[in-house]
């Protein structure tokens, strides 16, 4: 079996990691906080970077002994086992190591927001859109990032017509990225009699959260009304009016955030949520200006494409990105990811990177 494993210049890295493990020794660099921190931060990297090559190096050498050893009837029974470990450990250590090399992306670093919302469907996509949503939850807590509800609209036949929520986590926007865009469930509803299989659609938007010093809003821009917080049924869930909405006038965006009880938290939360869905309309413009391939690519990404499709029937799971396909539905909706989006994010990077 030949592993190929993707250039990544090592001794350019391994130059530059022992030239930066010497620029940290010295009293002036120390001295200098914000030097200090960005230069062991890329030290932290190239380390990781180096360290998972050598072992898929190591690795791969091993495998070769092993090979030479099925000729030997004493060692062969061990030779094989150890050899089937090394065929399934070492791709995985390989795109480990392309993930960490390719090119990043803008705005990988952030938090991430996430929007779901039904669309087609009526009843049946506010359902789907629950189970998305907490999927995506089980998800990211899963893998180490914290999650805050920010807004929740409820549909009073069942489900939710809309949910907010951030993600917080070291490269949470980069790792959630390529979940923007429509997701599409085929099912038999509950509430079908004739067991007719319908489709409906809900959508899922990710965007980078937006520090204030990255983007400008004059306050004349804007509108803030505060209400009452509600819940299924529209029932009132907090006494006083902590909800905050705030519509900018110029784009006419509206943005609610209702979760806290505190007015100040909601009203910080939405301006944050305003703040990323304007960064990512300017983002867009300038990708469409510009006519640049690569930059329409990484642009959050057309809301109305369909980029996945959960057919419960035959517990198939289809990403039509990358055209490929899963058939574990049911573990999907319970959070377990692991399968998927690493794979389809690497791919689509690859396509980035390439273009």
């Amino acid at each position: 079996m030949d592993f190929s494993i993707p250039e990544i210049q090592i001794d350019n890295r391994r130059g530059r990691f022992n030239e930066i493990g010497q620029q940290l020794l010295d009293p002036t660099i120390q001295s200098d906080y914000r030097q200090a921190g960005k230069l062991s931060t890329e030290y932290k990297q190239l380390e990781q970077v180096i360290s998972l090559y050598d072992s898929i190096i190591h690795d791969i050498q091993e495998y070769k002994q092993l090979e030479e050893l099925l000729a030997d009837p004493e060692m062969a029974e061990l030779a094989k086992g150890n050899k089937a470990e090394l065929e399934l450990k070492i791709p995985q250590l390989i795109a480990q190591l392309e993930d960490l090399t390719l090119p990043k992306l803008d705005n990988d670093e952030n938090n991430a927001i996430f929007e779901i919302r039904a669309g087609t469907g009526g009843t049946e996509a506010s359902l789907f859109a629950e189970e998305i949503y907490r999927m995506y939850l089980r998800y990211v807590t899963q893998i180490g990032f914290k999650v805050e509800s920010l807004s929740t609209s409820y549909n009073d036949e069942g489900g939710i017509k809309e949910v907010i929520f951030g993600v917080e986590g070291a490269h949470a926007y980069g790792k959630l990225r390529f979940e923007s865009g429509v997701h599409r469930v085929q099912r038999v509803p509950a509430t079908e009699a004739s067991g007719r299989i319908h489709t409906s659609a809900i959508s899922v938007v990710v965007l980078p959260e937006i520090e204030s010093t990255d983007l400008q809003i004059e306050a004349k821009d804007l509108r803030i009304d505060v209400y009452r917080s509600s819940g299924p049924g529209g029932q009132s869930v907090n006494t006083t009016d902590s909800a905050v909405r705030i519509t900018h006038i110029p784009s006419g965006i509206v943005v609610t955030c209702q979760d806290s009880k505190s007015q100040h938290k909601n009203k910080d939360k939405a301006m944050s949520i305003l703040m990323s869905k304007l960064y990512a309309i300017e983002q867009e413009e300038k990708a469409k200006a510009s006519k640049d391939i690569r930059a329409q690519a990484i642009q959050s990404g057309d809301r109305s494409a369909k980029i996945r499709t959960y057919n419960f029937p035959q517990g198939r799971i289809t990403d039509h990105r990358v055209n490929l396909s899963w058939f574990n539905v049911n573990e999907v909706m319970e959070g377990n990811l692991d399968e998927i989006v690493p794979v389809v994010n690497l791919q689509l990077r690859r396509e980035i990177s390439n273009l």
